[in-house]
């Protein structure tokens, strides 16, 4: 046998092309990256953790905060004519600043008439007070004449008891002859003039009798007017005090004056307009003692309590500025329960929202004089609920 041909005898080596591994480097490289990643948050989760437990879990925040206040309304309360407005909205005032001025004319006329009823009024009284003097001299002077007839009686009585025995003597005289017929009628005609006499002085009686009656009537009637009074405190002078009193309210009311301190907004008022009681002419932004509503979660007011202490800062000046407040009340319903149009859940696609409750907030007054805000500002309320 042939040898074989060596070039086609020899052994040909195997195929010793290299191996590719960078799949597995990449999934090395993943493997280890997502472990990190999840490492990281796992250290951040703990992290968030132990912040919520020790500090997160004491405090409870909201961004839906605005800036409130009580503002003041001007109204008039008289109706006249403006003669003079002294301020102009953005302007500042104080409590007690003349605001708006109006007419007086007919003020001034009215506390002119009170005046002069008052007078008459003091002078009435002192009239009565006298009459009673004059009353109780007249009651003295019927005491007289009472006197007086019973004097005059007493001569009738006596006139007509001696005509009686005169006339009854010459009547047993008469059948005898004793006494002519023209003595015995003369006698008769004397006892009837003593009767009539002594029934005159009897009506005397009677009559000074009733005439006192009617003085001291008089008397007291005049006197339950001024008993217990005086010039100062009958009840017509009170009155006629009374009506000046509010003719001299209704003239101080021409002048219309500040009611609180603070920046005068929405004047609505000019000269020459005539304005009724509860016109309102402007608005007073009693800007030093501003408050925040703060809209809470309703999850969030679990442990929310009056007197708590509140951070807020303000998007006016950011958060180079911090408030500090504190809560002085919950309003007694949701934002919406309150709403012009409630919300109407009795539907059959009802939707759970989550509501707010809206939380006052007080402000330093001394932080507000250092950086003044203005109603309707938005803020960011921080509430430390640590306390609880």
């Amino acid at each position: 046998m042939a040898d074989a041909d060596p070039a086609f005898t020899k052994t040909q080596p195997a195929d010793t092309a290299p191996v590719d591994t960078a799949p597995v480097e990449r999934k090395s490289k993943r493997r280890k990256l997502l472990g990190g990643i999840a490492a990281a948050v796992l250290v951040a989760g703990a992290g968030y953790g132990g912040w919520y437990v020790l500090v997160g879990s004491h405090y409870v925040s909201t961004d839906n905060a605005y800036v409130g206040a009580d503002t003041a309304s001007v109204t008039p309360l008289v109706a006249a004519q403006v003669t003079e407005v002294r301020v102009g909205d953005t302007q500042r005032v104080r409590k007690g600043d003349i605001l708006v001025q109006l007419d007086d004319s007919d003020a001034r006329i009215a506390v002119a008439q009170a005046e002069a009823d008052l007078a008459q009024a003091r002078r009435q009284y002192g009239q009565t007070s006298a009459t009673s003097a004059a009353l109780a001299a007249q009651v003295g002077a019927r005491d007289a004449d009472i006197a007086r007839a019973r004097a005059q009686l007493v001569a009738a009585q006596a006139d007509y008891d001696k005509a009686r025995v005169d006339l009854d003597r010459r009547r047993k005289l008469a059948p005898a002859g004793a006494v002519s017929g023209d003595e015995l009628t003369s006698a008769t005609a004397a006892f009837s003039s003593a009767r009539a006499n002594l029934e005159l002085a009897r009506a005397g009686i009677a009559q000074a009798n009733s005439t006192r009656g009617a003085a001291t009537g008089q008397l007291a009637a005049n006197n339950a007017l001024i008993n217990g009074t005086n010039v100062t405190n009958a009840p017509e002078v009170m009155v006629a005090q009374a009506k000046l009193a509010q003719a001299k309210l209704t003239l101080d009311r021409s002048v219309i004056r500040a009611p609180v301190d603070g920046i005068v907004t929405r004047r609505n008022v000019q000269v020459g307009q005539r304005v009724a009681p509860g016109t309102a002419l402007m608005l007073i932004v009693p800007v030093d003692s501003l408050y925040v509503d703060a809209n809470f979660k309703e999850a969030q007011l679990a442990k929310v309590k009056v007197g708590q202490p509140v951070s807020l800062t303000s998007d006016l000046y950011g958060g180079s500025v911090t408030y500090t407040g504190r809560v002085v009340g919950l309003s007694g319903g949701t934002g919406s329960s309150f709403a012009l149009i409630p919300a109407q859940n009795a539907t059959g696609n009802w939707i759970k929202v989550v509501q707010r409750v809206p939380v006052r907030v007080a402000l330093d007054p001394k932080q507000l004089k250092d950086h003044p805000l203005r109603v309707g500002l938005s803020m960011d309320a921080e509430i430390d609920i640590s306390g609880d």
